[in-house]
């Protein structure tokens, strides 16, 4: 069925005419395409589930409260993962990798956890809403925005920000690629300018991390968010944030509460990671990623991306023998990841998801994506587009049967 971030009245039409169209024609293939790894990755990367089970079965003892050899056992891995991100996201210390439920979390940590009445900020204008709204909430404690001019293909030029910074601009929110059309924001140049502007500098990398380099410290990053489940092939429910030494200094803790250590003081410890990490961690979740980053090290990130790349290449030249969809961002290869968004100008978007799923088994994801600003800026505003995302384990024969597909579903 259509998704449930559909623009209001689109969706009820769409779906009886899906529904007709399925009851007529039956589902033509019964094997699965899963072309929705923007959303989260499927399949995971290999022992995550195996691991994750392991921990449950044989011992899911607390961290940082059971003084026993399983607890110890467990912390070792937890220490181990804090490593592998550090290591991935060259960090200068592991202390300051902090585990979250996820991304949205952790954005709603900086943007709650440090902005000050009176202070300004600049986003694209193709962030999602685990930025946009936190923001807005954020006015009624007297938190302004702009955003920066941002091209209709979601492409950010660097002098447009630094044109845009006010005497009260205290930080810049940039995701590293959009999760609607995958453009690639310039983060290393922005970075520069936030370095040279005083200015703090968070970045959210839910559709870069695990696919392409993000250098913390090269690129001047004061606050990287992360998710476990997508791009890094772990489980739901996992992500994070690092964060660099100044921008700790003058942040405080947005959630409050027992850490396993200074037991004795109501005061949140100061040190790292135990600032930041209230309650019990999701263990099972670090367990899976750990199992995932291996993977990822093994592989090496070169590879990975390559490989999402020529799918991503193969996919958009088969789709430039449609003139009547359109490509929602950039057409080419330069400055993107393996997400590429389609308008169906000639069809409804909404029931050519469906019929897709309903007669090939292709699974995308219709609708705003949660990020209505992107979808303004790119001009797919109210009807949103189909995206495809591309993971490690499609194939051509896949994108195949996907145009076939395409081409029955689009006929005159």
């Amino acid at each position: 069925m259509p998704s449930d971030d559909m623009p209001p009245n689109e969706g009820e039409g769409a779906i009886q005419e899906g529904r007709k169209a399925m009851m007529c024609c039956g589902q033509t293939n019964g094997d699965r395409i899963y072309f929705d790894n923007g959303s989260t990755s499927w399949p995971k990367a290999p022992n995550v589930a195996e691991a994750m089970a392991d921990l449950l079965t044989n011992g899911a003892f607390n961290i940082n409260r059971g003084n026993y050899e399983g607890a110890y056992e467990v912390e070792s891995i937890v220490l181990d993962t804090r490593d592998q991100l550090a290591r991935l996201f060259h960090a200068k210390d592991s202390r300051c990798v902090i585990f979250t439920p996820g991304i949205t979390y952790s954005l709603n940590y900086f943007i709650k956890g440090f902005l000050r009445r009176g202070d300004h900020v600049l986003v694209s204008g193709m962030e999602h809403n685990a930025v946009m709204r936190p923001l807005k909430q954020m006015e009624a404690q007297g938190i302004t925005w702009d955003t920066v001019r941002t091209e209709t293909d979601g492409t950010v030029h660097p002098e447009a920000l630094e044109d845009a910074v006010r005497s009260n601009t205290r930080a810049v929110i940039m995701l590293h690629a959009s999760n609607v059309c995958g453009t690639v924001v310039p983060i290393r140049e922005i970075g520069e300018i936030c370095r040279r502007r005083h200015l703090f500098f968070a970045v959210d990398t839910a559709q870069s991390a695990g696919t392409i380099p993000v250098d913390m410290q090269g690129y001047g990053i004061d606050f990287l968010a992360f998710t476990g489940h997508k791009g890094l092939l772990g489980p739901q429910g996992i992500g994070g944030f690092l964060i660099s030494e100044e921008l700790d200094s003058c942040m405080e803790p947005y959630i409050a509460g027992g850490t396993g250590s200074q037991s004795d003081s109501l005061l949140m410890p100061e040190r790292l990671p135990d600032k930041y990490e209230s309650g019990t961690l999701n263990l099972p979740g670090i367990i899976g990623l750990h199992a995932a980053l291996s993977y990822i090290e093994e592989t090496g990130l070169e590879r990975i991306h390559a490989g999402k790349m020529e799918l991503t290449r193969y996919f958009l030249e088969r789709i430039g023998e449609f003139p009547k969809i359109r490509v929602a961002g950039k057409a080419g290869l330069e400055d993107r990841v393996a997400v590429v968004s389609l308008d169906f100008e000639k069809e409804d978007n909404a029931v050519t998801a469906f019929e897709l799923e309903q007669r090939y088994g292709i699974m995308t994801r219709v609708g705003l994506h949660c990020a209505p600003a992107a979808h303004q800026t790119l001009h797919t505003y109210p009807q949103g587009t189909v995206r495809f995302a591309f993971g490690t384990e499609n194939t051509k024969e896949e994108i195949d049967r996907c145009i076939e597909g395409i081409r029955e579903l689009t006929a005159d």
